[in-house]
Formats: C-alpha cells, sequence, structure tokens
C-alpha cells in the first residue's frame, strides 16, 4: 500500500494511492484542501495522527463513507463525480457538495470520539436535538428523536452520534444554517470558538396560524423584540376524566407595535398569543386507550388568547391562572426559537400519563431556557410543573392574592360559569324562573326555555340571549362530534348510503391534518423556514378556504342525519333565538337602550 502525505497538513490526512491515477490523486488533494480550508483550528487539532483516506468500490449501497480507527473510507464515485464536475463548479455543485460532505461527515465521527469533542454525549446537545429527557425515567433519555420534520437528512435521527456528523456537515458547508437551525449554530460556534460565514437571516419567528373555523390560515410573525415576557398559564381543571388535573400552556405576552417592551404591554391582550401542546385527534372521539399508548400525535400550536380564553372560560366553563414566569432577555429570544423549532419540527406522540401537555411544557422550558435544566422541574400534571416552578423561584403566583386586581390586570380569567349564572339570576328575579342554577336551565329541551322568552323584559331578554348563545355553541360541538362519528362510523343501515360522505369527510379529515402539521405543507428547506415562507403560507390560505367550504357542504348534507333529539336541540335553540332577537327589538324601539347587563349587577 503506497501512502501520499499531504502537502498542505501531513498531520491531517494522508491518502491511500493504490490503485489511482496520478489524476485521482490529484482530485482527491483537492477534495482535502477544500475540506481543510473549512474546518475550524479546533477540529483539525483533534484529529488523529496518520489518518489515512482511501476509495473503496464495496461500501454498502447506502453508505458515503467509514471511520475506522486510523482509517477513512469514501466510495469511490464521490471522487468519479467530483473530476466530471464543471470546471468552474463552485460549493453549490451536487458533485462537489457530496464529497465535501462526505469527508466532513466522517471527520466529524473522529473528532466527537476524540478527548476535545464528545458531542455525542453532552446533555445540552442531546436537549437541542431531541433526544429529550424523561419526566418518569430520571437520567434516561428518549430512545427516538421525535423531531423528524423539515429535516435536511433523515440519516441525523439514528443516533446522536450522526446527528452530529450530519449537522456538522451542515454548519460548515450551509451558510443558511445559521438561521435555519440557529441554536445548534451557536452550539457548534461555540463548542469550537469559532463560526463560518453566515446569511441573512428573515426576521422574526413565524408559526402558522389557523382560527378555529378554519376560516383563515396565515402565518404569524412574532418580533423577539415585541415579546415582553412568558406566563405559565394553567387552565383548571373540571370533572371531565381527561382535563381533572387541568392543561397547561405558555402565554406569550407580545406587545402591540410601536410600543416599547414594559408592563403596559399586559393591556395588549389581542396581540398575546398562546403555545399549546395539543393531541391532535383525527378520528370522531378521543380513546383513553389511544391516549395511553401514544396512538395521538403531539403538536405545538400557536393560538389566540382570546381563542384560548372563549375556549376555557365559555366552553368549557373553566378558569385561566396566567402566572408570570422570571426569565431574562436573552432566555425570552431562546423559549421563542425553541416554540419555533418544535412548531415545524416536532411530531411526538401523546400519552395521558407519561407525554401529556405537562411534560410538553416541562420539556420546552428545560430544553428552551439552559439555566432551568438543572432546576427539579419534572412533572406529569400541570398543577404539579406550577408548583415546582413556584419552588424554584421561576414562577410568582402572588400576583394571584388579589383575586379582584388580578381579574384586572388579566392574570385571572374567570369561567364564564359565575357570569351565566349572574345573568340567570337576573331572568330568574324577573321571570320567577323555578330552576335554581344555570346548569339546571340550560339542560331543559330549547321547547321548554322556549315558553318564558316572550315574557321577558329588556333585562332578562337581554341575560337570556347570552344563556342562549352560549347553549348553542355547546350544542354545536356535539353535532360537529356527532356528524364526524355519523360519518366514518355509521351503522348497518347507513353503511351503503353514505359510503361517498364517509370518503368526504375522510377526505377533510385528512387535509385538515395537513394544517395541523406545518411541516406537512411541503415546500423546500429544512428547519425554520426562511425565504420559502411566502410558498408556504399561500398553500395554507387555499388549504384553509378549502377545508372551510368543505366543512360547510357536510354540515349542511349531514344535519339531516343526525339523531333527532340533536336535530330537534338545534333547531329549538335557533327558534329561541330568534324570539329573543324580535322580543329584544322591539322592547328596545319601545323602551329604548338596550344594554347587556354587567355581572353581578342588581
Amino acid at each position: 500500500m503506497a501512502c501520499v502525505a499531504s502537502p498542505a497538513s501531513a498531520s491531517l490526512l494522508r491518502i491511500d494511492a493504490a490503485n489511482l491515477s496520478p489524476a485521482q490523486r490529484e482530485a482527491t488533494q483537492q477534495i482535502i484542501d477544500e475540506t481543510e480550508r473549512r474546518l475550524p483550528p479546533p477540529w483539525r487539532e483533534s484529529l488523529p495522527d496518520g489518518l489515512t483516506l482511501q476509495w473503496r468500490d464495496d461500501l454498502p449501497a447506502e453508505v458515503h463513507g467509514r471511520a475506522k480507527s486510523q482509517r477513512l473510507w469514501l466510495r469511490r464515485s464521490l471522487l468519479e463525480g467530483w473530476m466530471a464536475r464543471p470546471a468552474n463548479a463552485g460549493a453549490d455543485d451536487p458533485a462537489t457538495r457530496a464529497a465535501l460532505s462526505a469527508l466532513i461527515h466522517e471527520l466529524a465521527h473522529f473528532h466527537d470520539r476524540s478527548p476535545q469533542g464528545r458531542l455525542s454525549r453532552d446533555p445540552r446537545l442531546l436537549d437541542l436535538a431531541g433526544w429529550q429527557a424523561r419526566p418518569l425515567h430520571f437520567g434516561l433519555r428518549s430512545a427516538k428523536n421525535p423531531f423528524t420534520d423539515r429535516t435536511p437528512d433523515r440519516y441525523e435521527l439514528a443516533s446522536p452520534k450522526e446527528f452530529v456528523a450530519v449537522n456538522l456537515e451542515w454548519f460548515l458547508l450551509d451558510p443558511q444554517y445559521a438561521c435555519r437551525r440557529p441554536a445548534l449554530f451557536r452550539y457548534f460556534a461555540g463548542h469550537f470558538h469559532w463560526q463560518p460565514a453566515a446569511a441573512e437571516c428573515a426576521p422574526g419567528q413565524v408559526f402558522l396560524q389557523t382560527d378555529p373555523d378554519f376560516a383563515r390560515s396565515g402565518f404569524e410573525r412574532i418580533d423577539p423584540a415585541r415579546l415582553y415576557a412568558v406566563d405559565y398559564l394553567l387552565a383548571e381543571g373540571n370533572e371531565e376524566t381527561m382535563s381533572r388535573w387541568g392543561h397547561s400552556m405558555l402565554r406569550l405576552v407580545v406587545c402591540a407595535p410601536g410600543r416599547a417592551p414594559g408592563p403596559d404591554c399586559r393591556l395588549d391582550l389581542q396581540y398575546h398569543r398562546v403555545l399549546s401542546f395539543r393531541a391532535f385527534v383525527g378520528d370522531v372521539q378521543i380513546s383513553g386507550w389511544r391516549g395511553l399508548t401514544g396512538r395521538y400525535p403531539s403538536r405545538l400550536f400557536l393560538l389566540p388568547l382570546d381563542q384560548v380564553v372563549d375556549e376555557y372560560t365559555k366552553t368549557e366553563l373553566r378558569g385561566l391562572q396566567s402566572i408570570p414566569l422570571r426569565l431574562q432577555r436573552s432566555e425570552l429570544d431562546e423559549l421563542l426559537e425553541r416554540a419555533a423549532q418544535l412548531h415545524w419540527s416536532y411530531d411526538g406522540r401523546y400519552y395521558f400519563v407519561g407525554n401529556n401537555c405537562a411534560v410538553e411544557t416541562w420539556k420546552l422550558l428545560h430544553d428552551g431556557v439552559p439555566r432551568l435544566a438543572s432546576e427539579p422541574l419534572r412533572s406529569i400534571t400541570p398543577t404539579g410543573l406550577l408548583r415546582k416552578l413556584e419552588r424554584a423561584g421561576v414562577a410568582d403566583a402572588s400576583v394571584l392574592d388579589d383575586r379582584d386586581g388580578a381579574l384586572r390586570q388579566g392574570y385571572y380569567f374567570e369561567p364564564m360559569s359565575a357570569r351565566y349564572q349572574s345573568m340567570y339570576e337576573i331572568a330568574r328575579a324577573s321571570l320567577g324562573l323555578p330552576q335554581a342554577k344555570v346548569e339546571n336551565w340550560l339542560e331543559l329541551p330549547p321547547s321548554q326555555r322556549s315558553t318564558w322568552l316572550p315574557k321577558a323584559d329588556l333585562r332578562a331578554g337581554a341575560a337570556l340571549l347570552l344563556l342562549e348563545e352560549a347553549a348553542l355553541r355547546r350544542e354545536e360541538l356535539k353535532a360537529r362530534d356527532a356528524i364526524k362519528r355519523q360519518l366514518l362510523e355509521p351503522d348497518a343501515a347507513q353503511r351503503k348510503r353514505s359510503a361517498q360522505a364517509r370518503d368526504a369527510v375522510r377526505d377533510v379529515l385528512a387535509r385538515e391534518a395537513m394544517l395541523m402539521r406545518p411541516a406537512a405543507l411541503g415546500g423546500e428547506g429544512y428547519g425554520l423556514p426562511q425565504q420559502e415562507r411566502d410558498a408556504l403560507q399561500a398553500r395554507a390560505a387555499e388549504l384553509s378556504m378549502r377545508v372551510k367550504a368543505d366543512w360547510q357542504d357536510l354540515r349542511q348534507a349531514a344535519r339531516d342525519g343526525l339523531p333527532s333529539s340533536q336535530r330537534e336541540a338545534l333547531a329549538g335553540i335557533e327558534k329561541n333565538l330568534a324570539t329573543l332577537g324580535t322580543r329584544l327589538r322591539e322592547l328596545n324601539r319601545t323602551q329604548g337602550g338596550l344594554q347587556l347587563p354587567e355581572a353581578g349587577a342588581p
């Protein structure tokens, strides 16, 4: 075997010249020189002496290189591709990129094995890469990497060692790596005390935001400079089995455009956003067994605060606690960046016990704020996580000590059950309604409630209107689920005549699922979107309009097939609303000044 030392650096790499022509030796030296020019000095210094490069024809089909002891093997076709390049080929040339990537990849393995490397065993790298800590397995990490979306090379998911090698390729060769995987770029730059040239990044962090009725879907761009604070947002529990321990979220306190970050940003509620991990349910009902076995995808959603408040306080009648987290300015930026990475790349599995909303929120804080990784915060319940955040001095729950002040300042959003009861008390005092609680009133068939409506005065009618609207909102949610159930799980009599409808609803659910998984929109690029943002947003808008139209058609076609009790309930509520609307307009003309009474008003 004849070995030739590289003249550029005899200690970096030798060439096994056996069976190589002079032209092939020269091309090999070019690849070595181009690679060495890109390597950070600490990386070059970590490589073993006498490392030899050999071209091979017998590597497995999917393997481009191997790093063995003092030898580095590369597929010979890479050399042939390099030699066949156009004379003016640059770094973007496919053959150039392939050869450099393969050599950098194998040299990365040698660096990782060295005392100066050990990157694949660094807990911080594992956090960023996706081999996350597990709350019920102290000291252990996930066996699989769930950051499977928008990856530059799926081989990075094979193991932490391959993740390091693949990402060091992109760190050195792609100027956009700093924008698409900024946390990893900073990690590698800090490790080497050196960084390659980086492209200019698109401004802000973008999230795909979809409204509840799919009327529109677009990208929400959050400027980190407008992020004033992050709160731990806890939806209080109720009697439902899967909601008993509450739901944990993070509230982004985003300042209005033009407002300098400060306490007044808490008044800009219309700009506040919520990060919420949810089990995306593509079938017709939540199954406890599937939730225990991880059959549901866990995704990170960005939602408007007002939507979340309505969902929990009006529909589910649950209070919301918004507890400020003590985070530094740089930590706010890193947490937002990590949330964006999760939004675009994470496709986890939702377990009611081991990987629920509390666990997901804990991992986001653990991975997104390095300081918190050393705090004993792990918990499998939302309330437990809040208690640990308080004990660690991270969460300031004193904002809830004064309940009235908390309501005024937006630290607490009370469930609408109290307001509904207040409205009901107004109507009950005026009309002598026999039920003591609003829940008993709403449980009545709409036809029984309707007998009282023509007798209402202005204040009682306004209160009953609010209650009837709440009843409609809850009944429509039940109807949507019933339509899915009817079309996807029909009985024997329905099966034949509803086959076409079942196919239609499955198609709608498939398109709806794409809007719940941003990476499913397709497009070029990996990591955080950059120049492809406009194309992705156009695709999202097209899909959302189609889903909205499809659901409207399905509702219209399927409503007649609802159980008779639900059809009657919906029709009865709509009739009650019409009756109240007519009654209030008449009273307003004769008495003037229709005004909805406030909660607690006499």
